[in-house]
């Protein structure tokens, strides 16, 4: 663990109202650095003291900073304002299109640790929701490296095979466009203040292409399915409103008592193009 990290960390009053909870292991900060190289360009997401940014600047060709807090404004602004790849903006990630941001390049990475009661939000706002064809955030990114909660890292990379009924709505967003896999796991005591729960670095790798075929309904059949998860497929679709549910159900070839938990992303999309016919 670097004293120097530790020290800078403890100077600042970190914001319970913002999540923040600064990462402190050089190990980490560096295992995250290395995602850039020289020909790219990063967005980082809540650079916080800059620990992480520091590293990025010297990697990269350019690095485009988004952060909210004045107070870390000032100090990013006092050790890297003098860097002429560094680009900092006070802004809500949430609020931002990619497109007007100082960006050169078609393709962009991303880099965040990011309050972690905000992690849904961010990935839609960067993938862009299950039926979106085309997004455009999700059209300029390549590859994010986004910090989660290491449980909902885990429900990130679920499939229908997975233990625990971790695989919901968060799996199918983040496979819908892109190959999520979990590169390293950040115990809680690498962050200043350390949170409650230990962490974990998802890496997103960008697909061009939807996993499966956009149906009219499969964004609904999603959210229906996964709504109560104590119900089986049948009860949650007729709760949602849907008609049509035994034949659909048997149409798709899919048993009425499974959960769910139990349907890959290929099934549930046949389910939504059975449902099509009686919706």
């Amino acid at each position: 663990m670097s004293l120097n990290y530790i020290l800078r960390a403890k100077k600042f009053s970190a914001k319970k109202s913002l999540g923040q909870n600064f990462l402190i292991d050089e190990n980490i900060i560096s295992f995250i650095a290395q995602h850039a190289n020289k020909e790219d360009e990063i967005l980082e997401i809540g650079p916080g003291l800059g620990f992480v940014t520091e590293q990025l600047v010297e990697n990269s060709s350019r690095v485009v900073a988004l952060e909210i807090d004045r107070d870390a404004i000032k100090i990013l602004e006092k050790n890297l304002g003098n860097k002429n790849n560094f680009h900092l903006i006070e802004k809500d990630i949430l609020k931002a299109d990619i497109d007007s941001l100082p960006f050169t390049k078609e393709k962009i990475k991303v880099i965040a640790n990011i309050p972690y009661y905000i992690t849904s939000p961010i990935l839609v706002h960067l993938l862009g929701e299950i039926d979106e064809l085309t997004h455009k955030n999700r059209n300029r990114i390549s590859e994010i490296i986004l910090m989660v909660q290491l449980e909902v890292a885990k429900r990130i990379v679920a499939n229908e095979k997975s233990e625990n009924k971790e695989y919901g709505q968060l799996s199918i967003l983040s496979q819908m466009y892109s190959e999520p896999e979990i590169i390293k796991v950040v115990p809680k005591s690498c962050f200043s203040p350390s949170p409650k729960v230990d962490s974990a670095l998802v890496k997103f790798t960008i697909n061009n292409e939807p996993r499966v075929k956009i149906t009219k309904l499969l964004k609904r059949t999603v959210k229906a399915i996964f709504m109560a998860r104590r119900k089986n497929v049948k009860n949650s679709l007729l709760n949602a409103g849907f008609i049509g549910v035994e034949q659909a159900l048997e149409k798709a070839q899919i048993d009425k008592t499974f959960r769910g938990e139990k349907l890959s992303i290929q099934d549930i999309q046949k389910l939504s193009i059975a449902l099509e016919e009686f919706n």
